[in-house]
């Protein structure tokens, strides 16, 4: 498996544009605009930094994961995801070691990339995501 770099870290937020206004006033981010992901039952808002990305988690329902997170943990920090050169293999050699997937396959996550995310419990309770971009 060959990691290329941090991709983005997830920020679950219970109100994306109070926490937009958070990011781009204190640290002078720009805030690259909102995705709904109807599937993962959450809105996502982007603000680059250098070659990675802070990406702040709104969930759109309240049975959402998000929104269990933030119940069970507050908001705050979520997942790190590593964009990967190949998720598919990724995922297999992950298996192959006895990682704990909470995906076996990927699926399709904002701005069209192809991510899969690894069980806290096998990474010391980070929740990872692998992400491939074309």
């Amino acid at each position: 498996m060959k990691l290329l770099k941090i991709d983005h870290l997830g920020i679950a937020v219970n109100d994306m544009d109070a926490a937009r206004q958070v990011w781009e006033s204190i640290l002078g981010l720009s805030f690259e605009g909102k995705e709904t992901v109807e599937a993962q039952k959450v809105t996502t808002g982007f603000l680059p930094v250098g070659e990675s990305e802070v990406e702040l988690l709104e969930s759109t329902s309240p049975d959402g994961p998000v929104a269990k997170f933030i119940e069970k943990r507050g908001e705050g920090f979520q997942h790190v995801a590593f964009r990967v050169e190949n998720i598919e293999e990724a995922l297999a050699e992950l298996k192959e070691k006895g990682v704990k997937l909470i995906d076996e396959k990927p699926r399709k996550g904002a701005g069209g990339a192809m991510i899969a995310f690894l069980h806290p419990k096998s990474t010391n309770g980070v929740l990872v995501e692998l992400c491939q971009r074309d």
